[in-house]
């Protein structure tokens, strides 16, 4: 054991040759006497071995638990060996001192399944996350910690980090989970893209990095640490890349002993209410990654988020939507999203062709023409592998010695043996897949459903007082979004028209005269603070003004979080400031305070009969059954407006159907139910409408795969250019008949191909989003296809002119196009 300005750890550093330099390899042994998890300037090393590792983010309390074992395995089946999780602080410390790791909060049982499956582990501890959940995974009661300020040098933020920090590796290392310890974790990572606020925190934020990186290492893990977007990252921790384009971004390990790690390689983008979804290809995705394994000896990619899930509940930060990367290779509800799951899969395959070459092989770079380079890797034995990169605007042909390949627009195409192309970033052979809602219970009559309409409170029905505007969530404590500002106003005359003017930094606002609704607004994302003006009708005498003031969700990002301020920052009366008036005040709904979602304070409640018109602040409920089978159920309630919803107590997290995109549309309508959270029968749904939302248009919609869809061309196949005579091309096809290109088509588990859609052997336009015959097709198309598909859970079809019967338009490169259903 050895003290380093790093703590006491079990470091060894000695100096090794690899590539032609010398580099520095760092060992961090196991307390069990084990090899543990080392680094040096090509990879991370574990048991002795360089390792090239893809890696897939996927958060335990982002799904269930009996979600996890198939999420792990399909990311394991489509080429995954690491998951990655960020730990949620407030998530397992929602109230100081008191820890919660059960059901969803359970990353033990999480770990382990990944360790069950085969897989290995990395934990991204924080304690702070961002990740697009509430305060960025930070617990509210740190708010009240007297003369604390996050993330800085500072006392009280530091020693409650520790304290937490410990807690998580402690339970780790009782469980034996590290891999020093024979465990999956081979990985941790302490704080979270700081770079992006130090310079906020001045002289209190490098003292925060040293400190950070030094208090993660001396709780000797036998793992390294990685500080993600930390260029300046102390030794011995790793500095990694986040982004969309490391291999074109990434400044590199900042010294030579370290290897190049991208943390975040995001496979869409969050997103926000009002805002449209992130579409990232498959093509664009599988391109930056082959980039950044050969430009920037990358050799772990982890892929953020490889399946997102949903922030159930509270969960989500500032007008995040519920549905949380439904973009990635696994969707919100863990159904495969192809082509982008089939073609990174098929990605990593050809780069693992390459693993020896990559970890022990020297590199060298060939100029091919404009925008056009080799990335060559060779070993002392001779193997060799080859990255070809077109990084221009139009397909290219390119001699790399002495054959011409044909290399795509904005492609790359890899080379394990220096000879033959296993896998083109561009080109796409792996199926398309449509998902589908399907109603299996409506909830369209007025009997099925009961009301309750929340009370609006006065003045004089507050016990909180103030001759202020009191901030919001110094007030509610983070217990509720909802906050009442109350208060009274005399006029002296009947029915008088004034102007009400709210200035607010919250999220929205509703606001009553004398319990009538009188309007509402709200912010957006992008821009701090709204307004609200309307016109009022004041009757003689004492008037009561009630404003609810909303949340939808804490910020997640920032320096300063402790310091910001949301809620009602002024309010006028024709003119006249009230903002210094005495106030009342109420935290919450009396719905949320009787837990009104849950079936005891359901039971207490007075609901009546659903009425004919609907108003603000009303809560709604009725039952149903689970629908059977296995298929993933989600809520439609695009009849609604905005507010929230539980099921059998669940918080399914709130919705906001009425802020609409610039296209018109809302950005979610569909709000995941996990089967798990379901009986068989008398499942109690309840739904809090803050608007005027229509509960009869809401139905229980299965999600599936209903459609898969494949389109290649003899063009993928070609593993050398067009130049070669039809006599040589035919008898490379013969030696490599297993290398043909073929349409697989495959349909999710318990569903068969029922119907061909669509087939065309030849020259169709157009792609799996939209399709017609071309000039060329074979009138062959759809029999070949049904004979190969039909009542079949997969089917695999070969392009070739004798297998669809003759060639129906000699001497042009076809394409197979087909879409099928499932049932």
């Amino acid at each position: 054991m050895a003290k380093s300005k790093y703590g006491t750890v079990r470091l060894l550093c000695v100096s090794a040759l690899v590539f032609t330099a010398a580099l520095f390899h760092c060992v961090l042994g196991g307390n069990d006497g084990s090899d543990g998890v080392s680094y040096d300037g090509r990879s991370l090393i574990v048991n002795g071995e360089h390792k090239l590792f893809f890696s897939g983010s996927i958060h335990y309390p982002r799904s269930t638990p009996d979600m996890w074992p198939s999420l792990i395995a399909k990311a394991k089946e489509g080429g995954i060996d690491v998951i990655q999780t960020y730990v949620f602080w407030n998530l397992h410390e929602p109230h100081q001192g008191r820890y919660e790791f059960s059901g969803r909060r359970d990353i033990v049982k999480f770990v382990k399944e990944i360790q069950a499956q085969g897989l290995y582990a990395c934990l991204r501890i924080g304690p702070f996350i961002e990740a697009e959940w509430n305060y960025g995974g930070l617990p509210f009661w740190l708010h009240d910690i007297s003369g604390i300020v996050y993330r800085s040098d500072n006392e009280p933020f530091k020693f409650y980090m520790q304290n937490f920090t410990t807690k998580i590796v402690n339970m780790m290392k009782s469980e034996g989970l590290y891999a020093s310890q024979g465990g999956p974790i081979i990985l941790s990572q302490i704080e979270n893209e700081y770079t992006l606020v130090e310079a906020a925190f001045r002289e209190k934020g490098p003292p925060y990095v040293r400190w950070a990186a030094d208090m993660a290492v001396s709780l000797q893990t036998g793992v390294p640490w990685s500080m993600c977007k930390q260029n300046d990252a102390p030794d011995p921790v790793i500095n990694t890349c986040n982004g969309m384009r490391c291999g074109e971004t990434f400044p590199g390990p900042n010294t030579p002993n370290k290897p190049s790690i991208w943390t975040e390689n995001w496979t869409s983008f969050y997103q926000t209410y009002g805002g449209e979804p992130y579409i990232r290809s498959a093509e664009e995705i599988a391109f930056h990654v082959a980039l950044f394994i050969a430009a920037k000896n990358g050799t772990y990619v982890n892929y953020y988020m490889y399946h997102g899930g949903t922030n159930f509940g509270r969960s989500a930060s500032a007008f995040m939507i519920t549905g949380y990367y439904d973009q990635a290779p696994l969707d919100e509800y863990g159904l495969i999203r192809e082509p982008k799951w089939g073609h990174l899969k098929e990605l990593h395959a050809a780069i693992k062709l390459c693993s020896k070459p990559l970890l022990t092989g020297t590199k060298s770079n060939f100029s091919l023409g404009k925008s056009i380079e080799a990335i060559v890797f060779k070993t002392k034995s001779g193997e060799c592998a080859a990255f070809l990169v077109n990084k221009g605007a139009t397909d290219m042909n390119v001699l790399f010695q002495s054959v011409t390949y044909e290399l795509p627009l904005s492609s790359i195409s890899i080379l394990p043996d220096c000879k033959n192309v296993a896998f083109n970033t561009r080109r796409v052979s792996v199926q398309y897949n449509t998902r589908s809602m399907n109603a299996v219970q409506k909830f369209d009559s007025n009997v099925e459903w009961q009301e309750f309409k929340e009370s609006i409170p006065s003045f004089d029905e507050t016990d909180l007082r103030a001759n202020e505007l009191l901030e919001h969530t110094d007030t509610t404590k983070d217990s509720s979004d909802y906050l009442w500002y109350t208060l009274r106003v005399e006029a002296d005359s009947p029915d008088s028209q004034q102007t009400l003017k709210v200035d607010s930094l919250a999220h929205a606002m509703h606001a009553f005269v004398n319990g009538l609704y009188a309007g509402s607004a709200h912010g957006t994302y992008k821009e701090k603070g709204f307004s609200l003006e309307n016109n009022i009708t004041l009757r003689n005498g004492i008037n009561n003004i009630s404003l609810l003031s909303v949340m939808v969700g804490l910020p997640d990002s920032g320096a300063f979080l402790e310091s910001r301020v949301a809620g009602l920052r002024r309010v006028r009366i024709q003119g006249e400031d009230f903002s210094t008036q005495p106030w009342g005040y109420k935290v919450g709904l009396s719905g949320e305070q009787s837990q009104i979602f849950l079936d005891s304070g359901s039971s207490n409640a007075q609901w009546s009969r659903l009425g004919d018109s609907s108003q603000p602040l009303t809560w709604y409920k009725t039952q149903f059954d689970a629908p059977p089978g296995d298929d993933p159920i989600a809520l439609n309630l695009g009849s609604m407006g905005k507010g929230a919803v539980w099921v059998n107590g669940w918080g399914i997290g709130r919705y906001w159907v009425s802020f609409l995109t610039p296209t018109g549309e809302p950005s979610q309508k569909w709000y995941n139910v996990p089967r798990s959270f379901l009986k068989p029968t008398g499942n109690l749904l309840v739904i809090l409408e803050e608007e005027t939302g229509n509960p009869v248009g809401i139905s229980l919609d299965s999600v599936s795969i209903s459609k898969t869809c494949g389109q290649v061309s003899e063009s993928h196949y070609p593993l050398v250019a067009s130049w070669m005579s039809a006599k040589k091309q035919r008898a490379s096809r013969t030696k490599n008949k297993s290398r043909r290109p073929k349409v697989r088509l495959s349909c999710p588990t318990n569903k068969n191909i029922s119907n061909i859609l669509f087939a065309s052997f030849g020259t169709p336009s157009g792609d799996c989003q939209s399709y017609a015959v071309g000039m060329c097709h074979s009138p062959n198309s759809r029999a070949i296809v049904e004979h190969a598909c039909l009542g079949r859970a997969k089917c695999v079809i070969p392009i070739s002119n004798r297998n669809f019967r003759g060639d129906p338009c000699p001497f042009v490169t076809k394409t197979l196009l087909v879409d099928a259903q499932c049932t």
